[in-house]
């Protein structure tokens, strides 16, 4: 009989079918190119006059996961989250992102409609609980059912907030790894730069992007996905477009420290071990010599371990830096901040995230 069936297999069989046919009734594909879904806050709050630059805040915040021991970590089994751990979780972000209090906040790994997060839709809980008005959002991975680790729904991309409007959104489609099967492409990720028209009163427009490149592969996708972030800032730069950029590239800067890279690194399972972050050739030189960074590279290079942005587990200090701000305009110089601990702005942020909040100030006069 059917019911007997274990539904994984079920599933499994179901999702054959659909990658051999080109259906799909788990809503996992995407188009090239397509519009990202607008949000707007509860309650409208007044922003602040403009100024002569804005305050840019990036955050992968692990969708609001805190420090749980996941499974895909290798440091625990953990898949699913309670409504108020995700809750708790958020609030705690939250007191962050106020204390920062930037104009512009662009995220990484954030859930609108997921399972593992209680389904709260955490793009418009922050809109809700901070001073930002506008967001936009694009999902880099979704799918009504996931038949794999009890995961269930899914729908975790990418975010731009703003307290000024934002329009002409659009999401870029990155491509998948090619090492994964058909079935395991079907329900994986669908990674995107996400970028939207930040509309500054009294000022000229900047457009906003944010990314979140491949971090698994071994096939060479982190690479053409790396290309493909600086191949847009290429196409808007010559087009004349102002722009800044911040994201997760899963990448080390030139000059990093090879003892920092693996102090963390336990997991034993294969398609979740990440690749070395460094390579033979340093893949972001372009970034640095064409384009603004928030953190200088000679900084950086100087001494690597103030900008540290990540670490697998909260036993070890941030030991890497993953994460980057850049632009086409200018920073205010010595503005570039990494928020690794409370004596950067009165909030622990090792328990908050994987990833450290990276903040800088935008000039307001484009190229």
């Amino acid at each position: 009989m059917v019911n007997q069936i274990p539904v994984v297999i079920i599933t499994a069989l179901l999702a054959t079918v659909v990658v051999l046919t080109g259906c799909d009734p788990f809503n996992t594909r995407f188009e090239d190119l397509e519009k990202p879904q607008f949000y707007e806050a509860r309650d409208y709050v007044e922003p602040p006059a403009v100024g002569e630059d804005l305050l840019i805040l990036n955050w992968n915040i692990k969708f609001a996961g805190g420090r749980i021991d996941f499974w895909f970590d290798c440091w625990g089994d953990r898949v699913l989250m309670e409504r108020e751990e995700v809750l708790e979780n958020l609030e705690a972000l939250a007191e962050k992102i106020r204390l920062v209090d930037a104009d512009v906040l662009m995220v990484q790994e954030i859930d609108i409609d997921s399972k593992r997060g209680a389904y709260i839709d955490q793009v418009q809980w922050i809109l809700d609980n901070t001073d930002y008005n506008y967001a936009v959002y694009a999902s880099q991975w979704r799918a009504d059912f996931i038949p794999s680790d009890g995961l269930g729904r899914m729908d975790m991309g990418n975010a731009i907030f703003s307290k000024h409007p934002l329009s002409d959104g659009r999401r870029l489609a990155l491509p998948q790894s090619e090492e994964q099967d058909s079935l395991e492409r079907y329900f994986y990720l669908n990674r995107n730069i996400l970028a939207a028209r930040l509309e500054v009163p009294g000022a000229e427009d900047v457009e906003i992007l944010t990314f979140h490149v491949d971090a698994y592969s071994h096939d060479g996708t982190k690479k053409i996905h790396i290309d493909m972030v600086k191949d847009e800032f290429d196409r808007l730069h010559e087009e004349g477009v102002f722009f800044v950029g911040g994201g997760d590239l899963n990448t080390l800067p030139p000059g990093s420290e090879e003892q920092h890279v693996f102090e963390d690194a336990v997991c034993e399972l294969e398609e979740f071990m990440a690749d070395d972050y460094r390579q033979e050739e340093d893949w972001l030189q372009e970034f640095y010599d064409d384009y603004e960074p928030a953190i200088p590279l000679v900084d950086y290079q100087a001494d690597n371990e103030p900008y540290f942005s990540h670490s697998v587990h909260d036993s070890v200090f941030w030991n890497r830096k993953l994460d980057y701000i850049f632009t086409n305009g200018q920073f205010v110089e010595g503005s570039g901040l990494t928020h690794q601990d409370e004596s950067s702005g009165g909030v622990e942020t090792m328990a908050l995230s994987d990833h450290a909040p990276l903040s800088v100030r935008l000039i307001l006069e484009g190229p």
